[in-house]
């Protein structure tokens, strides 16, 4: 199961990497200027970083695991961004024959 969310800020590149630098204590993370890798416990984080915006993509073998990643994610990225205020995820969820279920859409939601 994949759930995808485009971030919008200019800051993109700079928050991926400080979540890269953070992260690689721990994980065997993999970025440069554009792109990252994260293979977490529960899944893995792909991002891909914009002049406009973030691109993040969580992988998990079932709801509750992509849950919990998208939570983590995004509660890590907000510390980062904390001057800019909370950003705006909007996970949208992919089954693994590419159509998106409506109902598991996550709008908008707080962290």
């Amino acid at each position: 199961m994949e759930s995808h969310a485009r971030v919008a800020t200019e800051k993109a590149a700079r928050y991926m990497t400080q979540l890269a630098k953070h992260w690689s204590h721990k994980f065997e993370v993999r970025y440069d200027e554009a792109s990252a890798f994260f293979p977490l416990p529960a899944g893995n984080c792909r991002m891909t970083a914009h002049p406009d915006g973030l691109d993040i993509t969580v992988e998990a073998v079932d709801l509750e695991g992509l849950a919990r990643l998208e939570d983590v994610v995004a509660k890590h990225l907000d510390r980062f961004a904390f001057r800019e205020g909370e950003l705006q995820y909007g996970w949208t969820r992919a089954w693994a024959a590419g159509a998106v279920d409506p109902r598991a859409m996550r709008i908008n939601v707080a962290h």
